[in-house]
């Protein structure tokens, strides 16, 4: 099977009568794909990006379906949108009881498994650990290296000119994870029983370096409250097809 790594040869190509059965995109850019009379049947899209945007099927923006439904399967989701202290404490409670739920139901053979190339429970955690150490301690409290070194950094972090030797090599036992995962869980919870409104219009620096974009605290938990919805989501996918 032929990889395309990189490439960007195919845009405003047109494709007639073409068969893309089976292909596999990661990590690209599909935005602004027309595509007319087409056979979807059992197409499976994954977007983390989708609620910034549309997605227009059959006339219909489905985007705001997705959202709903979405929140509908997740209790508490909704609170990732939160403005006020009030209802961002609510929604941390939320994704840390789901959350709870989700580790202590895996068996032991199975946080290490993983689907394809998608990340295990036990680096989704990890990962999670990184995304609370770069906006929590790194965008809000704005500790100078805030990362500790079992975080599961995103792919092509290297080539995108981060700090990879401060990130262990091999992956860590399952019990240090949960350890430093439930610290940073900590972290959260006691930051967000003081925040006021003040606080969380507060403007910051982007965490990962960006020059255009100074999102203010709240902006930050809502990241951080992002981060532990989609990725409950992937998680709970794949453990339904391993098991």
């Amino acid at each position: 099977m032929t990889t395309y790594s990189r490439t960007k040869e195919f845009e405003g190509a047109t494709f007639v009568r073409a068969s893309f059965r089976g292909a596999t995109l990661r990590f690209s850019d599909l935005s602004g794909v027309t595509m007319r009379g087409v056979d979807v049947d059992g197409l499976d899209l994954d977007s983390h990006d989708l609620f910034f945007g549309s997605l227009v099927v059959n006339g219909v923006d489905v985007v705001p379906l997705v959202d709903a439904e979405l929140n509908r399967q997740f209790p508490g989701r909704e609170l990732q949108k939160a403005e006020a202290p009030e209802g961002l404490r609510a929604g941390w409670v939320a994704v840390q009881d789901a959350w709870a739920t989700t580790v202590e139901g895996t068996p032991p053979e199975l946080v290490d498994a993983h689907v394809e190339d998608e990340w295990s429970l036990a680096q989704t955690l990890r990962h999670l650990v990184l995304a609370t150490d770069a906006w929590l301690r790194g965008g809000i409290l704005r500790v100078e290296q805030p990362f500790h070194e079992i975080g599961q950094i995103f792919t092509g972090a290297a080539e995108m000119g981060f700090d990879m030797p401060v990130f262990r090599d091999n992956p860590p036992p399952y019990e240090e994870v949960l350890a430093v995962r439930a610290d940073r869980q900590h972290m959260v919870t006691d930051f967000l029983a003081t925040a006021t409104s003040e606080l969380l219009a507060e403007e910051r620096d982007d965490p990962w370096g960006g020059g255009d974009w100074h999102p203010t605290v709240g902006d930050c938990v809502r990241v951080i409250l992002e981060e532990e919805w989609a990725h409950l989501r992937y998680v709970r996918r794949d453990l339904a097809l391993l098991r």
